[in-house]
């Protein structure tokens, strides 16, 4: 049964039941209103959903419904409509990071067993023979030429996708160094866009939502793809964050909504070229992915005299759960309360911090072929986010530690144990144990603690060089220390606190 949901102002909240419906509705009721801008690419809504409906055609011949479609692409128009299409056709989404070496994009690819593969030419090279070869392969150079590959495609008459049916795979970190693959069906993902618009209110056909945060990642997908589509407003694309685009992109596209992690906002209030008639267009900006400093909140409202509404989720979480939005008592260090038909609560006695519980529509299936992984996770029907917190008096969530072993850099999730494993592998380094430190800009940034071999030789440059070829550059360490042994615990296992403290005593004599 399709939920009803409301405003604050008690207005009703459109619930749609598949994400393809939220795109079928802006096509039907704004053909004419921009979709997308990317570069010299405007796309109308007409536009958008005939190039779906022709890639979803396509899709459809390969493999059988319910198959995976991997989407590895940069910020481009081609992956918003790969995504739609591919759900569209009945299959199941997977965006990837196209920066990710082989080595990472390689397991993702083994869990997911796509039935077609859509990603630019590097990817392609660099994967090699590791595509099998029953597998669809449309390589994208750019927006154009891939449109133009469309063209001749016929829009076939396809079953629509059920409720229930699988979405999207989004692949996240795991604490053993492998990434699991978070199944979340067409109902979790479409709730989770309404509950998000019952707390943060849009217009529907006069949004404007920029986009620089990497499109394959989930917070990027809910915030900008889908609530873009949601409104039938525009969504207006940049390749990445550059601070310099995003304020000539606001002021140049009259931008609305800006949906951004903390990293951004700490760099955009040091930049010089931000100010408030520049960004009078801005209804609202977003943060997520990681706690956002008071002063920078502060700041940000100083120069802009826009709010920013923060809010907490994960990727098992279709991905949002809470949020702050318009008159509401904003506290800084909380992340609002938990959105309409969300459950929270704390694995601890009232008032205490405990690793926070969560339970409602939008909450994931399971993981992909991990059964025991899944079954801890949802554990008597709660999602155990793995992350400490404590709720106040007001029902507000504070987010105080991670349980997990997990670093924030800029945002990404990194599991310091794949980049051990990572180091451990270099035939000069002996051990290895990787710390996450705070960052003033990135939030938290890793330092790697080495100890080579007994006569060999390895460097801070040897190091590095080496991980480039294994690891994307936001889980590759800030600095590398070198020891003759790691402090370990009674139980014989590395001292990672001791490593952390030492991490920090160390960058508070450099400071």
């Amino acid at each position: 049964m399709t939920p009803k949901l409301h405003r604050r102002d008690g207005s009703a909240v459109w619930v749609p039941e598949t994400t393809v419906a939220v795109l079928d509705r802006a096509v039907r009721e704004r053909p004419h209103t921009v979709a997308m801008v990317a570069g010299e690419l405007a796309l109308t809504y007409s536009e958008y959903g005939c190039a779906v409906d022709r890639l979803a055609s396509r899709l459809a011949l390969a493999g059988e419904r319910g198959g995976t479609v991997a989407i590895i692409l940069h910020n481009m128009a081609a992956t918003a409509i790969a995504m739609f299409a591919a759900q569209k056709a009945g299959r199941v989404a997977a965006t990837l990071n196209p920066d990710y070496t082989a080595a990472e994009l390689r397991p993702l690819l083994s869990d997911a067993a796509p039935c077609a593969v859509i990603a630019i030419p590097a990817v392609l090279e660099r994967l090699g023979n590791a595509v099998a070869s029953d597998v669809l392969v449309l390589p994208v150079e750019d927006d154009l030429s891939f449109l133009a590959s469309l063209s001749g495609n016929a829009a076939l008459e396809l079953e629509p996708p059920r409720p229930n049916d699988l979405a999207t795979l989004q692949f996240t970190g795991g604490t053993t160094g492998r990434a699991k693959g978070v199944e979340l069906t067409h109902r979790a993902v479409a709730t989770n866009i309404a509950q998000r618009e019952a707390v943060l209110p849009t217009q529907f056909g006069d949004e404007r939502v920029l986009c620089f945060m990497p499109m394959f990642h989930s917070f990027a997908a809910a915030m900008c793809v889908h609530l873009a589509a949601y409104t039938a407003g525009t969504l207006v694309i940049l390749p990445r964050y550059r601070p310099d685009w995003v304020v000539e992109a606001i002021a140049s596209h009259a931008v609305t909504r800006l949906p951004a992690g903390p990293t951004v906002f700490n760099g955009l209030v040091g930049y010089e070229g931000l100010t408030r008639e520049g960004t009078r267009s801005l209804r609202c900006a977003y943060s997520g992915s990681a706690p956002l400093a008071a002063e920078t909140l502060t700041r940000w409202e100083a120069l802009t005299g826009v709010p920013i509404f923060e809010g907490y989720g994960q990727s098992e979480a279709g991905p949002i759960l809470t949020y702050y939005g318009p008159g509401m008592a904003v506290k800084p260090g909380a992340v609002g309360p938990p959105l309409p038909l969300t459950e929270l609560r704390i694995a601890a006695p009232a008032g205490d911090a405990g690793e926070v519980l969560t339970r409602g529509p939008q909450i994931m299936r399971g993981y992909r072929g991990l059964p025991e992984e899944t079954a801890a996770a949802l554990e008597d029907g709660w999602l155990h986010t793995g992350d400490i917190g404590r709720i106040d008096e007001n029902g507000d969530l504070h987010i105080a530690d991670r349980k997990k072993d997990m670093v924030l850099v800029s945002g990404y999730n990194v599991f310091p144990r794949e980049v051990d494993e990572a180091l451990m592998a270099h035939p000069q380094v002996a051990a290895a144990a990787c710390v996450g430190v705070p960052d003033s800009y990135r939030g938290e940034r890793l330092v790697a603690f080495v100890v080579p071999r007994e006569g060999g030789a390895v460097c801070a440059e040897a190091c590095a060089k080496w991980l480039e070829q294994r690891l994307v550059r936001y889980k590759q360490p800030a600095e590398y220390r070198f020891t003759n042994a790691l402090p370990q615990t009674a139980a014989r296992k590395i001292d990672k606190q001791a490593l952390k403290v030492l991490a920090m005593e160390e960058a508070r004599d450099v400071a």
